[in-house]
Formats: C-alpha cells, sequence, structure tokens
C-alpha cells in the first residue's frame, strides 16, 4: 500500500513559455521565462506541494524538452513513471501574452497532434488508477482519439475513492465541438467531483447560472459540484449542503495556473476530510497566490504559504 498514490491525474503536458515583457503583444515580446505547464500537470505539482503523494499519466516527445519535463516533474516532487514518450511528435510549447489583470491569450504549438493526445488504453496502469486515492481527468482528455477512449476507460476502471472531472474546455482542442458536451457529460458518470468556470460548465449542462448548473451536475450523478465564478467567487454543492466562497483579492500579475493551484489545494482539503468551505477557501487562497506570480507550476504554494491566508479569508 506504500506505493499506492494521494492524486493520479490525466492529461496534458507542455513547455510554458512566459513573456518576460508584461501588456505588451506577442509580436514585441523579447524574451520568455520557460516553465512546466499543462492542466493535469499542473494539478499534480500543486498537490505534491501540499505533501501530497502525485503523479501524472501523460507523454511527451523524443525532443529534448521530453527530458525537460521529467527533470522538472521529480524537481517538483511528482512520479514521473505514468509520462510516455512518443517517437516523432514533438513535446507541446505555449506562448502566452500578459495584460493584467484578467487578458492571457495563449498560442498552442501542438500540431499534428500533442503526444499526450496518443494516449490509448492498453498503455494504462489501470490497477494505479484503480488504487489511487484521487484520479483526476480533463475535458481536453476528451476532445480527441485515441486520448477520449482511455480516458473514458481509466474513468470506468474506477470503482471507489474520490473522482475529480475537471471540465477544462479549450474550443480549439475539438474538431467538432459540438461532441463536447455529450462526452463530458459520459465522463462525468464515473465522477464523484465535477469542477469548472461558468463557460465550461454550460458545455456539460447547457447553462451558465451557477446555481442551476450545479444542480443539474449533481443529477449527472457526482456528489460535489465546483462552479468557479471568477471575480464572484466559487459556488460549491452537495445534495445537502450550498457553499458560497468569496474570492481572495490579489494584485493579479497571471491568471494563468491559477484554477490548476485550485485543483491541487481541492484535493489536498478533500483528501484531509475537512467541511466543503473550508476546501474552497484553500483552493481559492492557493489560486490568488499562483495569479499574483508570473509562472505556473513554479509558482506552486505550500501549505505555509496559503494556509494562514486561509483562516482570515
Amino acid at each position: 500500500m506504500s506505493d499506492v498514490h494521494d492524486l493520479i491525474t490525466m492529461g496534458r503536458v507542455g513547455v510554458d513559455l512566459y513573456p518576460e515583457q508584461i501588456g505588451v503583444p506577442l509580436a514585441e515580446v523579447r524574451t520568455f521565462a520557460k516553465s512546466l505547464g499543462g492542466s493535469a500537470t499542473n494539478v499534480a505539482v500543486a498537490a505534491a506541494r501540499l505533501g501530497r503523494r502525485a503523479a501524472v499519466i501523460t507523454k511527451v516527445g523524443d525532443d529534448p524538452f521530453g527530458p525537460y519535463v521529467r527533470d522538472a516533474l521529480r524537481g517538483f516532487g511528482v512520479d514521473d513513471r505514468f509520462v510516455g514518450t512518443h517517437p516523432s511528435l514533438r513535446t507541446p510549447v505555449v506562448f502566452c501574452e500578459i495584460h493584467p489583470p484578467d487578458h492571457f491569450p495563449l498560442l498552442f504549438y501542438r500540431e499534428p497532434q500533442a503526444p499526450d493526445m496518443t494516449l490509448t488504453e492498453a498503455e494504462l496502469d489501470l490497477d494505479a488508477i484503480r488504487a489511487a486515492r484521487v484520479f483526476w481527468t480533463t475535458g481536453t482528455g476528451l476532445s480527441a482519439e485515441p486520448s477520449r477512449s482511455a480516458t473514458l476507460a481509466a474513468l470506468a476502471a474506477r470503482s471507489g475513492g474520490i473522482t475529480v472531472h475537471d471540465l477544462d474546455h479549450r474550443p480549439m482542442f475539438w474538431s467538432d465541438e459540438s461532441e463536447a458536451g455529450r462526452y463530458a457529460r459520459a465522463a462525468l458518470k464515473h465522477a464523484t467531483v465535477a469542477v469548472g468556470n461558468q463557460d465550461e460548465v454550460a458545455v456539460a449542462v447547457r447553462t451558465r447560472d451557477p446555481y442551476a448548473a450545479s444542480a443539474h451536475l449533481l443529477e449527472l450523478g457526482v456528489e460535489i459540484a465546483i462552479v468557479k465564478r471568477g471575480p464572484e467567487g466559487v459556488l460549491a454543492r452537495t445534495a445537502g449542503e450550498l457553499v458560497e466562497v468569496p474570492p481572495v483579492p490579489v494584485d493579479v500579475v497571471c491568471g494563468l495556473g491559477a484554477g490548476d493551484a485550485f485543483g491541487g489545494a481541492l484535493v489536498h482539503g478533500l483528501l484531509s476530510g475537512w467541511p466543503l468551505e473550508r476546501t474552497i477557501r484553500l483552493a481559492n487562497a492557493a489560486g490568488a497566490h499562483v495569479a499574483a506570480r508570473l509562472a505556473c507550476a513554479d509558482a506552486m504554494p505550500t501549505l505555509e504559504d496559503i494556509e494562514p491566508q486561509e483562516v482570515r479569508t
């Protein structure tokens, strides 16, 4: 049992390049800072920074960025045993622009296909997935085959523990975006927790209203529905409880990665058995901590960084 992970995430990985010149178009940026990226990867890093035993199921290219990803994961304390290598595709690179407080456009280099989207069911360690205390999937993993079938197979293999589906909708990753809602609902049938912002939950339940959306998510079978509402905070709902938590005030530097920090702290709170409100407050504090900094993975907080802030808010 010592080999059981607190958290296994499955999905996107990449190398993020953050401009060191803030508030200018990408064409005018002169220098960039490199960081580990990808939503599922960042959530694993965030949980590891909070003391959890985390791993990520993903895939890199057979290029110099592949070893960088593995080294970075190990440096953050994330188990890289489930990171595969595609023989011909390139490890994705993502450029961003930074226009605080709320405009952070991304330019993805994931063509012709990202290695993480080539994950197949045959490559999965289903025993490890079953054993993990928390298993985390994302909407991006459903956007194309064979990752779609692999993600659904991994979810179907779960028979206990906490299973989180992050709705994580990126329209540019779907060749037919009209399919996104159907596959989101298919994933949620196997999840105990659903999390997403108002646009993302609308993909699954066809409404942005957080109260109606959270109720619909519970009807789909999850036990906890979490709707992130930006400056209005977070709404979290179970069959018997509705919690609304305001945001943590912060001077935003870069909003990218804040949601992933939220996810890692959410996992920590759920595994700790905390009340829902305390868990969401910690998750909000983690997101605010990252939003006040430039990078994603490199900015993920420790518990000491955020718990005093969480208690005060």
